[in-house]
């Protein structure tokens, strides 16, 4: 495949379109090559789907963010429909990008997108692809999927193929805008630990009965415990946090969540969002992973991490939304008491943690 038309300044430049269709954690992860194609042009307009909007707002390198559901990617699809084309070439018509860059998981194609933006007039467009693109590509970057890479270094790469790299002094972590919003109101002082019982998919949670355990052994220990979610899972929060916890479930914007996470000193969570989400403002995090997904890609990155849950259950690779496993063992399996002496351990262990933007991104601007 070709390679992208340089701007006068020799790099990629102009407007560049990012899509990332999916999820908030995986629109999170996608931060540092977000920040690769922000450091090398004019204006990043990121597209996602419903669940990740919040999300791209956050994103350091983003100046616009635009919503289209993508029906093959999302996991309550819509019918692909005339209208829905025509309202996505519109948004992207508007935009009039000089370049798209197409990010996802192994497990979803690039194709889709790509014929709609071209259809759109995108000129030139770029994605991971195992299949032939024929025309829909300009810059095809091909990986061994095989080999399990982390998903923000995934991304990365394609940024590279398509002419994009950190700036000096970037290192390449997850990051949000900052400052972030006043929470003591909500949390008291920071050093508490946060448990965020909920999750996407019921074959990534810990059962509720365990969490609520978990938070009574850590508050008898001493700590202070904040329980979050979001709006539909209070009934779950007020569960998990009894008697012994704080119940923010419901209470908190994605930016508002983001501080409750920064002044934790470690957080628990499944396979979701805010455990990116902690990863990005700097929290440990013990992460309750069932191995539906490869922790190899989707574990909290470049944070202390520890990783709990049997990664060789049955259940392994399968992708599986609801657990295919009678009694759901991977996860079932580990107790309160190891999740309760593990959270504060690594909280404990953890040291001063930095709270700066992205290198190279004024904070509360691009």
């Amino acid at each position: 495949m070709t390679g992208l038309r340089p701007a006068s300044n020799g790099r990629p430049g102009g407007t560049v379109l990012v899509a990332r269709s999916d999820s908030a954690g995986d629109v999170l992860l996608a931060g540092p090559a977000v920040r690769a194609i922000a450091a090398g042009s004019r204006e990043v307009v990121m597209l996602t789907g419903p669940h990740g909007a919040a999300a791209a707002g956050m994103l350091p390198g983003v100046d616009r963010v635009i919503e289209w559901r993508a029906p093959w990617i999302d996991p309550d699809p819509l019918p692909l429909t005339r209208p829905q084309v025509e309202r996505l070439a519109c948004l992207v018509s508007r935009i009039a990008p000089d370049l798209a860059v197409i990010f996802t998981s192994f497990h979803q194609s690039s194709l889709p997108l790509a014929l709609l933006l071209r259809m759109a007039g995108v000129r030139q467009i770029a994605a991971i692809s195992e299949d032939y693109p024929g025309s829909l590509l300009d810059v095809r970057h091909i990986v061994d999927e095989t080999v399990d890479v982390p998903e923000p270094e995934r991304m990365l790469a394609l940024a590279r193929a398509a002419g994009f790299d950190l700036p000096p002094g970037d290192r390449g972590h997850l990051a949000v805008r900052r400052p972030l919003p006043p929470v003591e109101h909500l949390t008291g002082p920071p050093g508490y630990v946060v448990v965020h019982p909920g999750t996407s998919a019921p074959a990534r949670a810990w059962p509720p009965a365990l969490h609520a355990r978990a938070v009574r052994e850590m508050a008898l220990a001493g700590a202070r415990v904040v329980v979050t979610g979001d709006p539909d899972e209070r009934a779950l929060t007020a569960q998990v946090a009894g008697g012994h916890g704080i119940d923010l479930g419901g209470v908190t914007t994605l930016p508002e969540l983001a501080a409750v996470l920064d002044g934790a000193a470690a957080a628990v969570a499944g396979d979701t969002g805010p455990a990116q989400l902690a990863a990005a403002v700097g929290t440990p995090v013990v992460s309750l992973f069932a191995p539906v997904v490869p922790a190899a890609r989707w574990a909290p990155y470049r944070v202390p991490a520890v990783v709990l849950g049997d990664q060789h259950a049955p259940c392994r690779g399968t992708g599986a939304r609801v657990c295919p496993v009678a009694g759901h063992p991977c996860l079932s399996s580990v107790t309160p008491e190891l999740v309760a002496a593990t959270v504060l351990r690594l909280a404990g262990s953890a040291g001063p943690r930095a709270t700066t933007a992205a290198p190279g991104v004024k904070e509360g601007s691009r």
